[in-house]
């Protein structure tokens, strides 16, 4: 019988140098996507698809991340006073169940097989889902839930893998293709980052994994690969060269690289246009905006 996976690592020490000096107080993943932080599109991603033990990987100058998980009785205070309801549900999705969440430091920037590693303890003998905060994923149906669900029927490795033209081939690792199923695809190989012209196929591995603990075992040999770091791609690849599957899943959604600054500013237009409350005041200023840049050309 397959084990249902219920553990999720969150790697969060990165200094998120891409967006100083907004950084150098504030953690990357607290950064405000609309209104919330991207930290928190993540968790709810993990909690859609059955997580119910978050690890977050940090270090130093991370403690308004810890700080945000944790009540604000004060505010509640205030905010049911003023029967502020809505406000009060929406802090409610804030707060995390004592002993639910664990923080783990990474002592030093090793890479992202290595942040994994450091939460080796806490997986135990158990699969593992992996979900990286900078890529955000607006989906129907939350992609790590569609691989929760294809992943009870394979076992085994997966990633979550898109399409990139050939040019951006090398800001990814990329999947050597053994056998194509559709939705998703068996591999025979994975290729850290490599040049537009030794990419292997057009599938880009991106922030969400679902891992078995032998990685945990690959990544305790500590050994480094593109950049001099320890790369999480190498030791899934391995698992591969040992005779086991490990699949690309083809997940339905749009997903935005919010390590980025373009990213971001992408990310935020999707998500403002997809809200409500929001979209027809900010789809009229968007239109405003155009014909004006428009009329000027």
């Amino acid at each position: 019988m397959k084990k249902r996976v219920t553990k999720a690592i969150f790697p969060v020490a990165g200094l998120g140098t891409r967006f100083l000096p907004a950084t150098k107080s504030v953690p990357k993943e607290i950064m405000t996507l609309v209104d919330r932080p991207l930290i928190q599109y993540a968790i709810d991603e993990a909690r859609a698809a059955g997580i119910k033990e978050f690890i977050f990987v940090t270090a130093r100058g991370k403690s308004a991340l810890e700080d945000y998980f944790d009540r604000a009785p004060e505010l509640e205070a205030q905010l049911r006073k003023k029967d502020k309801t809505d406000l009060l549900e929406a802090l409610k999705a804030t707060n995390m169940d004592s002993g639910a969440i664990a923080y783990i430091r990474q002592q030093q920037a090793l890479g992202l097989g290595h942040a994994v590693w450091c939460a080796r303890r806490l997986v135990g003998n158990e699969p593992f889902a992996v979900i990286l905060p900078d890529d955000v994923i607006a989906a129907e149906k939350p992609c790590l839930q569609q691989m929760v669900e294809a992943h009870a029927e394979t076992g085994g490795c997966m990633v979550a893998a898109m399409e990139v033209s050939p040019d951006k081939a090398s800001a990814y690792g990329i999947l050597d293709v053994a056998e194509d199923m559709g939705a998703m695809v068996r591999a025979s190989g994975m290729v850290e980052k490599p040049k537009a012209d030794e990419a292997p196929s057009n599938l880009a591995v991106i922030g969400r994994y679902i891992l078995t603990p032998r990685v945990m075992q690959t990544l305790n040999r500590k050994e480094t690969g593109a950049g001099g770091e320890i790369q999480l791609t190498d030791a899934i690849a391995r698992e591969i060269e040992e005779g086991r599957d490990v699949y690309g899943y083809r997940f339905r959604g749009q997903r935005f690289d919010c390590g980025s600054k373009a990213g971001f500013l992408q990310a935020t237009v999707a998500f403002g246009l997809s809200r409500d409350d929001l979209r027809d005041e900010f789809s009229t200023y968007l239109d405003e905006l155009t014909a004006v840049r428009r009329a000027a050309q």
